[in-house]
């Protein structure tokens, strides 16, 4: 078992989405959350076959269950950003040659972001991964002559965390992410989040409707754990 403190001042996590809104989910995925565990302890989990026109994701990466917790739940702001793309056809093309080989499509839209992430994370099952999380959080390689790249974010490369640490037990009381109900009261935060993806395949790509427990509590309830990974 493996007990973490993670905050962060901003955070995204989008959706599959296209045109000029870019929502973020309201709460950290799974899915993201764990890949911030397999960044952290330096498991790469992309693979390029040489053939698809995605990145696809690597087979036999280790099964963990997940209890994610709000220590206090983030909120969601929106901004407007300039985004350069490709477009598809010939609209803009004749900006291309003053482009210089860079992206020549430019529209303003306006993107979500969470604010003020605090998070319990817990996680238990494959021991080996829990290990290497463990070493690189105490300032070790997780394995011999490991060397890491990049540094751990959540949802983009450039909103980069301020904490993230292990908990003593039981660790600090959280409201738990666990999965909502038909019988819900009106008004209830109900949101739809991923669980795992498949770049190769989107319908087999894995969510789940989820709210937050009303009430804190140090240790989380048995319907706060997620599956995730791929073996």
């Amino acid at each position: 078992m493996l007990r973490l403190r993670v905050k962060a001042p901003f955070a995204a996590f989008r959706h599959l989405t296209a045109g000029s809104y870019r929502p973020t989910a309201p709460f950290p995925t799974p899915s993201a959350v764990y890949g911030l565990l397999l960044n952290v302890a330096g498991i790469e989990s992309r693979f390029d076959d040489g053939k698809s026109p995605v990145t696809l994701t690597r087979t036999g990466l280790p099964a963990l269950e997940l209890a994610l917790g709000a220590v206090s739940m983030p909120e969601v702001h929106s901004l407007y950003q300039q985004l350069h793309n490709y477009p598809v056809g010939t609209t803009g093309r004749e900006r291309a040659p003053d482009c210089k080989g860079n992206k020549y499509n430019i529209q303003p839209i306006r993107r979500e972001l969470l604010s003020g992430v605090d998070l319990r994370l817990d996680v238990r099952g494959d021991s080996p991964t829990i290990e290497r999380i463990r070493c690189v959080l105490r300032g070790e390689p997780p394995v011999p002559g490991h060397v890491r790249y990049g540094l751990p974010f959540l949802g983009d490369n450039n909103l980069l965390l301020d904490v993230l640490r292990e908990e003593e037990d039981p660790g600090t009381p959280a409201r738990w992410l666990v999965p909502a109900s038909q019988d819900l009261p009106h008004g209830t935060l109900r949101m739809r989040l991923t669980i795992s993806i498949d770049r190769a395949d989107m319908t087999r790509t894995r969510s789940g409707i989820f709210t937050i427990d009303p009430d804190h509590t140090a240790t989380p309830p048995d319907a706060a754990w997620v599956r995730v990974g791929m073996s």
